[in-house]
């Protein structure tokens, strides 16, 4: 079980991991191995998941989602494969850690009177500031 919050955990089994040949860095042996890993996670169908959450892991997960509601984290950014599969399952894991937490309902609301004065005095006073420097006369 990979932990992700005191309450939500998931199973190994769920996640799918595919070794693939890296672009990145390596030389002649990335030729030669599949150090690469493409880790895919069915966040549709996760019996892990709360479904509120797993609405919100679907929402953030953006291009990486496929149609079917799959997750593909591709990792290549290291030359081993070992430290490819702990990349790709801490971005895993980070993505879902942020789909726990909801993100608090903005309450739209108006500036006060005292702003808005604020505001138009210091307008003013550039402005003022403005025409002094073009050397007309001003209002005063």
């Amino acid at each position: 079980m990979i932990r992700i919050t005191s309450t939500i955990a998931i199973d190994e089994s769920e996640i799918d991991e595919n070794f693939i040949r890296a672009s990145g860095p390596g030389g002649q042996h990335v030729n030669k191995t599949s150090s690469a890993v493409q880790l895919r996670f069915d966040a549709r169908r996760s019996r892990s998941l709360p479904n509120d959450v797993a609405v919100r892991l679907m929402r953030l997960a953006g291009s990486r989602l496929t149609r079917d509601g799959v997750i593909v984290i591709t990792a290549q950014a290291h030359r081993s494969q070992q430290r490819n599969r702990e990349d790709a399952l801490a971005r895993l894991v980070d993505l879902i850690r942020e789909a726990t937490t909801q993100k608090a309902v903005r309450r739209a609301t108006k500036p006060s009177l005292a702003s808005k004065r604020r505001r138009l005095e210091a307008k003013g006073r550039r402005s003022t500031i403005k025409n002094l420097r073009q050397g007309k006369p001003g209002p005063e």
